[in-house]
């Protein structure tokens, strides 16, 4: 069992933190952002720092409240550091003219299909696009404050082209490492 949901939660300078009708609400210079509490935790705000505690249930349902404490306290660290210092997420375009351009709320990417993809920014996360090197054609940043919205985001512009395990082709996270698979080997002298 993870003892994380133990360990306080501390508050930055400019970040205020309220609970009010079974929701934790968290505003910073990053912007705000308000989710709902999961059950069987009670969260308490102690000076500088927020505590998340389990509520007391029957024996059979401790070792849920227990989970659930650990859940509510990434949340709420995970919030805290979104409106304080926000996240970002960036995404390698690798393929021969692949390439992708940011327009408003929009980025359009060309993947290698007869047309090209719009695909439409949640709000909350904004988007530039850099140049990539070596076999990456394009680098897409995404950044915002709601690290769950961020990684959906991402997740989805990944499916939007999976990279493929021959050549590698495809959208894929910075740094993600790609099992590559041995092409066909042919035949060997007549």
């Amino acid at each position: 069992m993870s003892r994380i949901g133990r360990r306080p939660v501390p508050i930055p300078k400019g970040v205020k933190v309220e609970i009010k009708e079974g929701k934790i609400v968290v505003e910073g210079p990053k912007g705000k952002l308000e989710k709902p509490l999961p059950p069987m935790v009670e969260v308490t705000i102690e000076g500088e720092e927020v505590r998340v505690m389990p509520q007391e249930v029957r024996k059979k349902l401790q070792r849920k409240a227990k989970a659930f404490q650990g859940l509510t306290r990434a949340l709420i660290n995970n919030m805290v550091t979104g409106v304080s210092q926000g996240f970002t997420r960036s995404l390698d375009l690798v393929g021969l003219g692949y390439r992708a351009e940011v327009k408003g709320d929009e980025i359009i990417f060309h993947l290698g299909y007869s047309h090209p993809i719009n695909f439409k920014l949640p709000p909350g996360v904004k988007a530039k696009v850099e140049k990539g090197s070596g076999d990456v054609q394009a680098r897409v940043v995404l950044e915002g404050i709601d690290k769950e919205v961020l990684g959906e985001t991402a997740a989805r512009i990944k499916r939007l082209r999976p990279p493929e395990p021959y050549k590698g082709k495809g959208i894929r996270y910075t740094g993600e490492q790609i099992i590559r698979k041995a092409g066909k080997a042919g035949k060997a002298g007549k």
